[in-house]
């Protein structure tokens, strides 16, 4: 899609905006063209980010409730008409089912489920007549499992069936997508515990890839009939394998890992 397909009055939504994969796609959706408006739970990082890379409000947004979503909306629309959302706020806390405590797992659910949820149907009754796009960051552990990332995955998965299903109800005008990229450089990443088996895991995914390619792959989605995609794309694959086969797929679990483990000794002393 090049930037002349986007009128001036065309406004994009980032969630989880001010920092890593949002401010990321924030800029991409710029370069095409958008008037965009980034939110975050950090009010103070959203207007900071809004005001270098040129997008017209950085909000304060806890995407926990609906009523936030319908004020961004509400906000958006005095900028011009909403033709894109992306829902891309999200929490990456990991530990196994029992060691994650209760705040981090409705954490979790708040965020990354209804968070998408609550989104989509503020954007849906903000869309104009002509429609408009939302795109929803999930993850490659939506497809498969990941131990050690148990409850993360599960609200990815949600998120993908979610997507598949609202893509589903809507008219043509609408197209709703769903980006599940694999391990990113990003914060959330980085805090993984060090000694965990998730880490371990999305290290052995080889290179992490950048904000700014799955930013490009986010916005490559818009205007297109695309419901979901993986990248990279034989990542997707491995993963959907191993989900029709999880028991002789885990039984690799411990393999992968200590080639993750490998992977992060080496990146350090690099």
């Amino acid at each position: 899609m090049s930037q002349s397909t986007v009128s001036p009055e065309s406004v994009a939504v980032v969630t989880g905006g001010a920092r890593g994969i949002g401010r990321a796609i924030a800029e991409a959706l710029l370069a095409r063209g958008y008037t965009v408006v980034i939110s975050d739970i950090d009010g103070a990082a959203a207007q900071s980010t809004a005001a270098q890379i040129g997008a017209v409000a950085g909000l304060t947004h806890d995407v926990r409730t609906s009523d936030g979503h319908r004020d961004v909306a509400a906000a958006a629309a005095e900028f011009g008409t909403l033709k894109v959302w992306v829902n891309n706020a999200g929490v990456g806390y990991d530990g196994t089912l029992i060691e994650l405590d209760d705040a981090r797992a409705d954490a979790l659910i708040d965020i990354n489920l209804k968070g998408p949820m609550w989104g989509m149907r503020a954007a849906l009754a903000a869309f104009g007549p002509a429609g408009g796009d939302i795109v929803n960051i999930a993850s490659l552990s939506g497809h498969g499992p990941v131990p050690g990332l148990s409850v993360y995955a599960a609200t990815k998965a949600a998120v993908l069936s979610l997507t598949t299903s609202v893509n589903a109800e809507v008219g043509s005008n609408v197209r709703v997508h769903a980006l599940c990229p694999d391990g990113v450089d990003t914060a959330l990443v980085a805090s993984m515990r060090a000694d965990g088996q998730a880490k371990a895991l999305v290290a052995s995914g080889g290179r992490m890839l950048t904000t700014a390619e799955v930013a490009e792959a986010a916005v490559s989605m818009i205007n297109t009939s695309r419901v979901v995609r993986t990248v990279p794309a034989w990542r997707g694959a491995m993963m959907r394998l191993s989900n029709l086969m999880p028991g002789p797929s885990m039984r690799l679990e411990p393999l992968m890992r200590l080639d993750g483990k490998r992977r992060l000794r080496k990146a350090a002393r690099d």
